[in-house]
């Protein structure tokens, strides 16, 4: 900071001005206008005029320096905004960059990069495809121009994009391992239990290629689709994934997929928890030895006879956890009071079982609450039904697995078996009773000798996995995808693996006090306003979030002015 005396013929004007640098060429702006001498003596008071200008200033230059200045900004309502100058900077981001760099990813990129010998900053481009696929999802065009955003410019061009692509397909499995390893040295891993899960994603194209083909779609599209398998360690963590073609069949992708991180990531005793899709004969005795163990969902309508009789048997054989005594649980489904009493009460009954020469053990589950949650869902299906009926009967067709048509009968003939005149259409009672005869009921099977608690808890938390994924569905919008090529289509779901490995950990630091949707809009909305040459200042609002946020990384971007000075230190400590 600086005096400036501007003499005149009559008089003399004070102001302090300061140096700032803008487009690369040093200039001089004022900081605040004193006045003419009159002016100077009146703030002065009693003191010298010039002395006191003097300290004053002395006083600015080490409040400057302490970061501490008041920073005064005049707008001219007559005036308008310079052209093509960007006043709005996300630095949401920077939370993500802390992690990104905690577990490696420069090094990755580094040792990528060393190893192709390209010029362009994969580090750049690949930070930039993540943040952006978790604050701003679009094609990596539009990616390219939101990164904008952020206060930290992404310094590389489309075409670099299209080129980093195919080599992170190229280096998947390095990426990959590499990531494990570096996350084990920044907070511990869960190992001993994982989840697997597969999900598909469908492209709005006609025809089917080699990578891309019609398959069995989740969402019941009959438009061509890739398949994703994922691993997950027992934190919620993703571990790894492997996208295959939308032809292949799920049961067939775990083997190869836990091969795969035995090897690389030099795992041993792990217990494999999954659904009883996953469940085959062939998976089932994969980890059946000393080292490798399974728990996973079992059909209870698929079990053999005689045990699927001693499964709805509900007179005999039931336990509470952490009880030896024996209930009788069948009023439970009628008793109101009972009902009430044992509302979050869990029951089990179990037993070992050899099938396909694999001692297994079978337990099974029974709460009032899973049967209030399975009776809810049937008896909307049920008015589903019965509109169906209203609507147009005629045009039902085939029902699917848990499709509401499975509840409507149709009647062709009379009593005497000759066909009717018409065709009625009616809610089949028959197999509404059927289906309820299982409701509160969940079995699983395993070969591990563990508390019964301990196997439920664990099973338990295979919630995480579907969230898993249907947060790259809705948050992260994996889909549409904007390829064709199966490196690229591949690359790009690697970056949404890599994204919500980065957004899991984020949650773990915030103690998971903040739904996905809160953390995510938050960090969208943390923008800085660019208020003068240097000098910013928050523009959005401050909530415990922002405030847990700010606590766990250890830095401040809601002052009321923030310097570049103090901005570059920041995203310098990001990246440590």
């Amino acid at each position: 900071m600086n005096i400036k005396i501007t003499k005149s013929k009559n008089s003399e004007h004070y102001s302090i001005i300061y140096n700032v640098k803008i487009n690369g060429k040093r200039t001089s702006k004022v900081y605040e206008n004193i006045g003419n001498y009159n002016n100077l003596k009146l703030r002065a008071g009693n003191e010298d005029p010039l002395q006191w200008l003097k300290n004053y200033v002395d006083d600015l230059n080490k409040k400057q320096k302490e970061d501490s200045l008041p920073v005064i900004i005049k707008k001219n309502p007559n005036k308008l905004i310079d052209k093509n100058v960007q006043a709005s900077f996300n630095i949401g981001y920077l939370f993500l960059q802390d992690l990104y760099y905690k577990l490696g990813f420069n090094k990755i990129c580094e040792d990528i990069s060393n190893k192709y010998q390209f010029k362009f900053d994969l580090n750049d481009i690949l930070s930039k495809l993540i943040y952006s696929r978790i604050l701003f999802p679009a094609s990596k065009l539009k990616t390219l121009e939101l990164s904008k955003n952020f206060f930290e410019q992404p310094n590389f061009d489309y075409q670099h994009i299209e080129r980093a692509l195919p080599i992170l397909c190229n280096e998947n499995d390095f990426i990959q391992s590499e990531l494990y390893k570096n996350s084990k040295k920044y907070a511990p891993r869960n190992n001993r239990i994982l989840y697997y899960d597969c999900t598909n994603f469908f492209f709005e194209i006609e025809c089917e290629d080699d990578f891309r083909k019609y398959g069995k779609s989740k969402e019941n599209r009959p438009n061509p689709i890739v398949q994703m398998g994922l691993f997950m360690d027992g934190d919620g963590i993703p571990l790894c994934c492997e996208t295959t073609p939308g032809n292949t069949n799920e049961q067939t992708t775990l083997r190869p997929l836990e091969k795969k991180i035995i090897k690389d990531f030099e795992l041993a005793e792990i217990v494999v928890c999954t659904d009883a899709g996953l469940a085959s004969k062939a998976n089932r005795k994969f980890n059946n030895t000393n080292d490798r163990k399974f728990i996973t969902t079992q059909s209870i309508k698929q079990l053999k006879g005689f045990l699927k009789d001693e499964v709805l048997d509900l007179t005999k054989g039931w336990k509470l956890i952490g009880s030896d005594k024996t209930y009788n649980i069948e009023n439970l489904r009628t008793d109101e009071k009972l009902i009430k009493a044992y509302k979050d009460k869990t029951f089990y009954k179990e037993r070992w079982i050899k099938e396909d020469g694999i001692e297994q053990r079978l337990i099974v589950t029974y709460s009032v609450k899973y049967q209030e949650y399975q009776k809810n869902i049937r008896n909307n299906q049920i008015k589903r039904a019965e509109k169906l009926i209203e609507k147009n009967p005629k045009k039902l067709g085939k029902a699917k697995q848990n499709d509401p048509k499975r509840f409507i009968e149709t009647i062709s003939t009379t009593e005497k078996g000759e066909i009717a005149s018409e065709t009625y259409y009616s809610i089949n009672q028959d197999v509404i009773n059927e289906e309820a005869k299982y409701d509160g009921l969940y079995a699983v099977c395993t070969n591990l000798e563990d508390e019964v608690k301990e196997i439920i808890r664990v099973n338990h938390q295979r919630w995480e996995i579907e969230e898993s994924f249907r947060i790259m569905k809705t948050e992260f919008n994996a889909r549409p995808v904007f390829h064709s090529n199966e490196e690229c289509i591949k690359a790009h779901f690697l970056i949404c693996f890599l994204a919500l490995t980065i957004y899991r950990y984020l949650e773990k630091k915030l103690d998971e006090k903040y739904t996905v949707g809160e953390i995510i809009d938050t960090l969208k909305d943390m923008d800085l306003k660019l208020d003068m040459p240097g000098v910013y200042s928050p523009n959005y609002t401050r909530t415990d979030l922002t405030d847990d946020l700010h606590d766990k990384f250890g830095f401040r971007t809601d002052y009321e002015v923030i310097n570049e000075k103090n901005l570059k230190k920041i995203c310098k400590q990001t990246k440590i």
